[in-house]
């Protein structure tokens, strides 16, 4: 029995008509500058009414938020009391029939003190100690140098320089309310 394949059917883009004339290209740009203030129009209606919405559901919200801060600082406090009854023997969660509750240790980490001149500080103190393994030294090309001196990269073969791709643009013409 042989697999029968369908083909996708083909999806033509539509056909569009260019303009014939420099006058007519002109046409078509103002009329892009109207669909495009026409977008920005119509974007800016939707944020007002986004924005009312917003403001008219903002009150119940906050009240819920602080009504739910409120309902997870007393469930903790009651499971902190009883954490030994919650957890059987190595466990970190238990089951409470409407939901579960947990303790979780989150990940270590390494804060440097200091800012900048802690973590040039810290750089130091460790090479000093010999624990430059510690240390990480990160080597990258500088393509900014390369695209300055394109000269002494010739005869490299991992390295292109690619020109520049041309890209088409359009800006209709507006003028700034005063």
């Amino acid at each position: 029995m042989s697999a029968v394949i369908k083909k996708r059917p083909r999806v033509k883009a539509p056909a569009v008509d260019a303009p014939q004339s420099r006058t007519q290209t002109a046409t078509e740009i103002k009329s892009l500058g109207d669909v495009l203030r026409e977008i920005r129009r119509l974007e800016a209606d939707m944020n007002d009414q986004i924005a009312v919405i917003t403001k008219a559901f903002e009150p119940a919200i906050k009240a819920q938020q602080e009504r739910a801060k409120l309902l997870q600082s007393r469930i903790q406090l009651w499971c902190e009391a009883h954490r030994e009854e919650l957890l059987e023997g190595e466990g970190k969660s238990a089951n409470l029939i409407t939901g579960e509750v947990g303790w979780r240790i989150g990940n270590r980490s390494v804060r440097i003190e200091g800012g900048e001149d802690g973590e040039f500080e810290a750089i130091e103190q460790l090479k000093g100690l010999g624990l430059g393994d510690l240390v990480r030294t990160i080597e990258q090309v500088n393509r900014a140098a390369i695209l300055a001196e394109p000269d002494r990269i010739k005869g490299l073969a991992c390295i292109k320089l690619v020109g520049g791709r041309e890209s088409f643009w359009i800006k209709p013409f507006e003028q700034e309310a005063q």
